[in-house]
Formats: structure tokens, sequence, C-alpha cells
């Protein structure tokens, strides 16, 4: 008779046991635990909420009134004993338009200068007695009283004076501007034949950087200014103006 020997059982491998036994809690993913280090806002959290605080406060700023910033832009240059800065010029009107730029210096009292790189050589100079015009090629230089001068440029000429800009303007207004800056407009007092408006781009602190002139036939004139350098180290002799050899000078109404 065949003796019958009982066949071993195969066990299952270590890791079936291992996760036969195991507790039905290890099956299910544990959720993770942040570190204490992980609960820290990072620094980009700091600037956002800095930004969001900095622009609750512009928005909560209240809009000056006319008169408030019209002071601001007299007080700004009324301190001030020199300027320079870039300008920009475009005009349209009676079927002409063009563009030009330079370099403008103001220098206590009522003197000026714009020097134009575009069209180079042009220039117009008040040296406190005499406006000058000239462009290079011009057969004459205009010449006229400072005290008669009647030109589009002549709004700068009393922010080196004494400026009271709501006693020079007539039917004040404020508008908000982009960038955060101002609209201030009105009527140039003593130029209502010429000119229907006049607005001065201005920031909240005082400084102009643009000024649009619209004429009473419709032509319009855009100044903006850049890299303003006030109290700028500018010579005295900068605003003397010499005619070229052979140039006659003309007293003349100035050119537009």
């Amino acid at each position: 008779m065949t003796a019958h020997h009982p066949v071993p059982r195969a066990e299952a491998p270590t890791s079936l046991r291992a996760r036969r036994f195991s507790s039905p809690s290890s099956l299910v993913p544990s959720p993770s635990v942040p570190s204490p280090s992980s609960l820290v806002p990072g620094p980009w959290l700091f600037f956002v909420l800095a930004a969001v605080f900095a622009l609750s406060l512009h928005a909560q700023q209240p809009m000056p009134s006319a008169q408030d910033l019209a002071q601001r832009v007299d007080q700004h240059y009324n301190h001030l004993h020199s300027l320079k800065a870039n300008f920009a010029e475009s005009y349209q009107g009676l079927g002409v338009a063009r563009s030009e730029r330079g370099t403008l210096s103001l220098l206590k009292p009522g003197r000026m200068r714009w020097d134009y790189a575009s069209p180079a050589g042009k220039i117009f100079l008040l040296d406190g007695k005499f406006a000058w015009f000239y462009t290079p090629g011009d057969p004459q230089v205009q010449r006229m009283q400072a005290r008669q001068l009647d030109d589009l440029r002549s709004p700068l000429r009393f922010l080196l004076g004494h400026t009271q800009l709501a006693k020079e303007m007539s039917h004040l207004a404020l508008a908000a501007a982009p960038n955060d800056q101002y609209t201030l407009t009105g009527q140039p007092k003593g130029q209502e034949a010429r000119v229907a408006r006049l607005s001065l781009t201005v920031t909240p602190s005082g400084t102009i950087t643009a000024i649009d002139i619209e004429e009473t036939d419709g032509a319009q004139t855009h100044f903006s200014f850049t890299a303003e350098q006030p109290d700028a180290p500018i010579p005295a002799g900068d605003f003397h103006f010499t005619p070229p050899p052979g140039v006659a000078v003309v007293d003349a109404q100035p050119p537009v």
C-alpha cells in the first residue's frame, strides 16, 4: 500500500502576506500634513499685499479741485530758478501737419529758449526784452517786443516769472487724465481772439507734462515734455541771440 505524504502548501509571497494582514486603514492614503515651515507665507505674498494696500490708499485719495492743483503748479515753478526739458511738438491746421522736437531751456526772469533738433537749427528765443525767431536758410530773423508776444509757446514764459495760473486762465476746470495725472483746462486771458482752449496735463505734484492748444480757427497744437531738470545750470549767455552774418532782422509778428 502506497503511503500518502502530505503535500506542502505553497506559501504566499511575503508582499502578499503583508498586504493580507495589514489593517484596512493602511490601504487608504493618509492626508499629507503640512510642515510648520509650509504654513509661513512666501515673500511673494507680502509684495501682493503691499501692492493691494498701495492701490487702496490711492483709491481713497480725493481728487483735488482745479484751484488746488493750479496752486501746486504755481508752487512747483515759482520755487525754480531754471528749468531744462526735452519737448515734442505737433501742429495740425489750415491744411498743414508737422511734428518737431528739441530742447527747452528757461531761466528767471522771463528768459526762454527753444532749440529744435527737428528741424535742425530752428530757434525761438526770449532774452527778456525781445523775442527772436529764426530757421536756418531763411533770409530774415523775425524780432518783436517780448511784452507784445502772442505766440503758442508763450504760456510757458510765465512759469519762471510769478506764476498765478488761476489768474492767467479763466473758466478753469479739472478732469482726470491717464497715468494718474490731471488736465487743467481754461481760456488764457489776453488770447481770447486766437486761443479757444488751453489744456495743461499736470502731475499731482504740479509738474506740467503736456500742453494742448485749440485755436479759434480749429488748429490744434500739442506739446509734451520729458526728462525735466529743475534748476539745471544754464548760462545766461545761452539767451543771447546774434543774427547770422548777412541775415536781416525785421520787426514782425511771430509765425505760427
